[in-house]
């Protein structure tokens, strides 16, 4: 098992270039399976969540190959609808090959997912959807079944906005007969991604980007072509990080449309923002404002940013106030941001920051994904050296995080677990 090994204390400055979102690529890599055909897309990133995709659709039946950012998907041999615990463990986003293979197949069978202990992210809602279009659901022995020889268009209201059962629930509905409209979606760019695909496949979906989002039901797609747009959340760390290290850093790829909330936040505690139609470059400064952030689903601030935006008040100038009202685990990198000396108690979904003059190098241990991402932001900063173990999960959702920090001037390398520091 690897380590990041980090000597903190750089100013970062160069250009970086955002990779595509993994998080818009895993559900249009699933899209493929509505209909038999090829598919090829670009800007797919190298990651372990890609990589853990790709393997459930050849399990499947699919065809899959791949050429740096470029992949190709035949699913002209799609006739498995089942996906088994061994694949979908690793990941959560698995779950969204239920909705295609019941719209196509007219049947799935799959083991309930695993993922990032963030907390416990039901997918009750997907099953509550799919049951109103008219699948029979059982759960037994770890897996969901859905069945329906006939899907029937009908109104879903979800109670809370569900970035994978929006998704999910789109796919499934494009062959149902007559309209289906979903109420309190979410509104992440990484759906409405997926519905210009679907559109462009020949779905008729309207009102993806709102709350509101309709789908009438059509007989037949045909593959496409697809771009996988930049990583918002991958974009949003290296702008953290320049304001971290007080450096200047050029963003490359990104859009900034879906980073407002971010850019206003980094702004608001004296960074340095410049916005161009596909870059956006940071100028960090000190000293470094106070400001309180409250997650909330798209557009408000992502939670996926969270843990980022945390490193940079915990050297900030006074108090913040971090309220995350997404996920009920996510505070869990906090122990170790304490340990490099950061200032944070929490009290229920609140995390009080107060700012301190500098944090120190120390041996840490990675969580989930973007904890990860606030561990290499706290090492990039602090003083002495920072060793962060368990970093597979960085691999999950950052695409070479340890070159591009480096070819930004941070003195950053991935080592064996068993490596001295």
């Amino acid at each position: 098992m690897d380590a990041i090994l980090i000597k903190g204390g750089r100013a970062l400055n160069g250009e970086v270039r955002i990779s595509g979102a993994k998080n818009a690529a895993l559900p249009m890599l699933t899209a493929t399976l509505l209909v038999a055909g090829k598919f090829r897309f670009s800007n797919v990133p190298d990651l372990k969540d890609i990589e853990s995709i790709l393997q459930l659709l050849a399990t499947i039946g699919a065809e899959v190959d791949r050429k740096g950012e470029e992949v190709t998907v035949d699913t002209r041999g799609v006739d498995n609808f089942e996906a088994p615990y061994e694949l979908v463990r690793r990941m959560r986003a698995s779950v969204l090959v239920l909705g295609p293979l019941l719209a196509r197949l007219k049947r799935a069978r799959v083991s309930l997912p695993g993922g990032c202990a963030i907390g416990a992210r039901p997918i009750n809602m997907h099953l509550d959807g799919f049951e109103r279009l008219g699948a029979k659901i059982t759960l037994e022995h770890g897996y969901v079944e859905a069945a329906a020889e006939t899907l029937t268009g009908e109104e879903i209201f979800f109670d809370v906005p569900t970035v994978t059962g929006t998704e999910n629930l789109m796919m499934a509905a494009v062959f149902a007969k007559g309209t289906t409209v979903l109420r309190n979606a979410a509104r992440e760019p990484e759906v409405t991604a997926l519905a210009d695909m679907l559109n462009r496949m020949g779905a008729q979906i309207s009102g993806a980007g709102t709350p509101n989002i309709t789908v009438s039901g059509v007989d037949t797609l045909v593959p496409v072509s697809a771009e996988i747009i930049p990583d918002r959340i991958e974009a949003g760390t290296y702008m953290v990080a320049a304001a971290l290290t007080q450096g200047n850093i050029r963003i490359t790829g990104a859009e900034p449309d879906h980073l407002k909330p971010v850019i206003s936040k980094l702004r608001e505690a004296g960074a340095g923002v410049e916005l161009a139609p596909d870059a956006i470059t940071v100028t960090g400064s000190r000293p470094v404002s106070s400001v309180d952030i409250k997650t909330l689903p798209f557009p408000g601030f992502p939670t996926d940013m969270q843990a980022q935006f945390m490193v940079l008040m915990s050297i900030a100038n006074g108090l913040s106030v971090i309220t995350e009202t997404i996920f009920e685990n996510r505070f869990i990198h906090v122990l170790e941001l304490q340990r490099m000396g950061a200032d944070i108690q929490i009290s229920g979904n609140h995390a009080m920051v107060k700012g301190a003059e500098r944090l120190s190098g120390a041996p840490v241990m990675a969580s989930d994904l973007r904890a990860s991402a606030s561990l290499v932001l706290a090492g990039l900063v602090a003083e002495g050296t920072t060793r962060i173990s368990r970093v597979y999960h960085l691999d999950r959702g950052y695409e070479s995080i340890e070159q591009k920090f480096g070819q930004l001037g941070a003195n950053i390398k991935r080592i064996s677990e068993t490596a001295s520091s």
